[in-house]
């Protein structure tokens, strides 16, 4: 009897979620240019947790600019789900965002004359949703970051923590795979800060979110798959957490 070869095929390499092909950014600081990016290059898989470390200046945060598509690059390419981010217009940047995009600021970026509900319900009533069901999405996203006894509290009643959650309800309402954060524990003590890390990370595992940070916390970053170095605009090195 003959016996059939079998072959084992080799896996098809993963195609990044989200990646950065000689990315740069120029900006006119008088009449003397300055890069911001210069030529990074970068690939994250999907579901990945990713932090850019770098003293300020680095270009982390124009990275995170040039990723949710608030601003358009100099050169290079911005690719997410194999979307030309970059070739994006205007208006079609502004829906990619609502659609793909949550973001978590170091200075909560809450409304000051509305309520925590409100600021949570924002994202959803800009999309048209109607008010009873932005309200009932709103109510239990703030329930998830242990806030529901504060819906109806403004940001002038809470504390840096508290407002921190509001800002982690609203970049998660919407459901978003990309949760991009700027120094989201700048602002806040140690403890705090540690608490709040660790509830981004338990809410976006679960999820399934891709989820990148800046920070040059250490502690902050030993959180991640993955940190990132960056330094005048450039990536230097790539390390995996232990």
């Amino acid at each position: 009897m003959s016996r059939e070869k079998k072959t084992e095929a080799k896996a098809a390499p993963e195609t990044p979620f989200i990646e950065l092909v000689g990315l740069r950014k120029t900006y006119t600081v008088g009449s003397s240019p300055v890069k911001a990016l210069d030529g990074a290059d970068l690939a994250v898989r999907r579901g990945e947790f990713v932090c850019l470390a770098g003293r300020s200046g680095s270009g982390n945060s124009t990275m995170l600019n040039m990723i949710a598509g608030l601003e358009p690059p100099t050169a290079g390419e911005i690719l997410i789900e194999g979307r030309h981010v970059e070739r994006m217009r205007e208006e079609q940047r502004t829906r990619f965002r609502r659609k793909y995009v949550g973001f978590v600021f170091q200075s909560y970026n809450n409304l000051p004359q509305f309520t925590a509900l409100e600021n949570v319900a924002l994202p959803l009533a800009i999309r048209g949703m109607g008010r009873a069901e932005r309200t009932k999405l709103a109510k239990e996203a703030l329930c998830r970051v242990g806030l529901g006894d504060h819906l109806h509290h403004k940001p002038s009643q809470l504390s840096g923590g508290q407002q921190q959650r509001v800002s982690i309800a609203r970049a998660i309402v919407t459901q978003p795979p990309i949760v991009l954060a700027d120094e989201p524990t700048g602002n806040l003590d140690s403890h705090i800060g540690t608490e709040i890390i660790e509830l981004l990370c338990s809410l976006f595992r679960e999820n399934g979110t891709t989820f990148i940070m800046s920070s040059h916390d250490p502690v902050m970053a030993s959180y991640m798959d993955r940190t990132v170095r960056m330094s005048d605009g450039r990536i230097e090195t790539e390390e995996e957490t232990l």
